[in-house]
């Protein structure tokens, strides 16, 4: 250990001569400790949203997903899924159909998208953890179900189960012709299903989405072999990037090929400058607490005025004398860094456990999640440790300034 170093270590735990001095120096350490943690959290509260809708949109979105790269939809047969399942990474392939459909039932009607699943949807996605009333199917002795999200659901006021009320599914035809004698016929197609079940994910899904079989809906827009996208599951373990690129080599340049957060990217890129934002404000309100540092410190340069004197008379170099508040600075905010994170970790316990900050209102989680990453803690050290030591710099320079002791002969 340095001389600059020892020293500050004794100043900083040594009694002070003024009481006032060691509250202050309380103070100091009491609010880094407590910024610190606030830091933590605030990281770790946008960790655990992050975390919360990744999963929720897991239950929908797929690991990884096809679509053409132009146009809406693209022939699939079974050569191309024995293509895509022989790559190593590739668990499950599941073939969809997406189209705006206007929806009736009794006197309610609604807009929304009809999305046709195959068998293997819910091995793709989660789909059928998420339903909350009915069961996840799309045939009952002969009749077609769907699978409402609970919006669709509730504006449409759709009777769950009740096999008496059929919803009607309009879609307009892709070719439209004459009838005889140039009379015009009718521009939609319209099928009849029966709901079967409500799902609930996120709200945009929700509010949009209606789940039918995959032979319904080609049924209904009047196709035979097209699907909108080809939607796979990853075996575990399997690395995402190198998973995309053997896709997208099987598939070729017409096809576009995305992760799971590339199919949400922006949504996910606005969290982490909510994320960073949030984190930037805590921090200059930091700033503030820099302030205690400056008045602590400041006050042990007076008070130690005739240490430093005498040890530039010994021979101290004004560096050395600078370094040792620059060190005792950086020792209170190590301190109360170490306090924080204490503080920190007890109240992340406590809200996973107990959960002491409820969400208001009817949301999918009845307390705020909350996940603990190490990289923030490392941020947070870095962050309040430049804060401390910058507060540090002007007692330090005026400690430069004290003379040394002038011997009389």
């Amino acid at each position: 250990m340095n001389l600059s170093l020892r020293i500050a270590r004794r100043y900083l735990f040594a009694k002070k001569s003024t009481n006032a001095i060691n509250i202050i120096t309380g103070i100091a350490v009491f609010g880094i400790a407590v910024g610190s943690a606030a830091l933590v959290l605030v990281l770790s509260v946008f960790n655990g949203f992050e975390d919360l809708i990744t999963t929720m949109y897991s239950n929908f979105n797929p690991d990884i997903k096809v679509t053409p790269a132009r146009g809406k939809t693209f022939g699939a047969d079974t050569v191309m899924l024995e293509k895509l399942l022989a790559l190593d990474g590739v668990q499950q392939v599941s073939r969809t159909l997406e189209e705006v459909a206007f929806f009736e039932y009794k006197d309610n009607q609604d807009f929304g998208t009809l999305k046709g699943v195959d068998e293997n949807f819910n091995k793709v996605v989660g789909i059928d953890t998420t339903v909350k009333e009915g069961e996840y199917r799309f045939e009952e002795n002969g009749r077609q179900l769907a699978i409402l999200g609970l919006g669709m659901r509730n504006k449409l006021a759709a009777n769950v189960g009740d096999r008496f009320a059929e919803m009607a599914v309009y879609m307009p035809k892709r070719e439209q012709s004459s009838g005889i004698f140039g009379a015009q016929v009718q521009p939609f197609r319209r099928r009849y299903i029966y709901p079967g079940g409500t799902f609930v994910i996120q709200q945009e899904f929700d509010n949009q989405y209606v789940l039918a079989s995959l032979e319904f809906a080609r049924q209904l827009i009047g196709t035979e072999n097209e699907v909108s996208a080809l939607e796979l599951r990853m075996a575990p373990g399997a690395e995402t990037e190198e998973v995309v690129a053997a896709v997208q080599g099987v598939m070729g340049p017409d096809f576009e090929v995305k992760s799971r957060y590339e199919q949400e990217a922006s949504f996910l890129r606005l969290m982490q400058v909510e994320k960073w934002l949030s984190y930037a404000i805590a921090s200059l309100m930091l700033l503030l607490v820099a302030f205690n540092i400056v008045g602590a410190l400041w006050m042990v340069v007076l008070e130690k005025q005739k240490d430093i004197s005498i040890l530039k008379s010994m021979g101290a170099l004004n560096t050395t004398v600078r370094n040792i508040f620059l060190n005792e600075g950086l020792l209170l905010s190590l301190l109360g860094i170490g306090i924080g994170f204490v503080l920190a970790i007890v109240l992340y316990v406590l809200q996973k456990t107990v959960g002491i900050v409820s969400v208001p209102g009817n949301f999918v989680v009845q307390a705020y999640p909350i996940s603990m990453r190490f990289v923030d803690f490392i941020v947070v050290a870095l962050t309040v440790t430049a804060i401390g030591v910058l507060a540090s710099v002007p007692p330090a320079l005026r400690a430069m300034k004290v003379s040394a002791l002038i011997r009389e002969e």
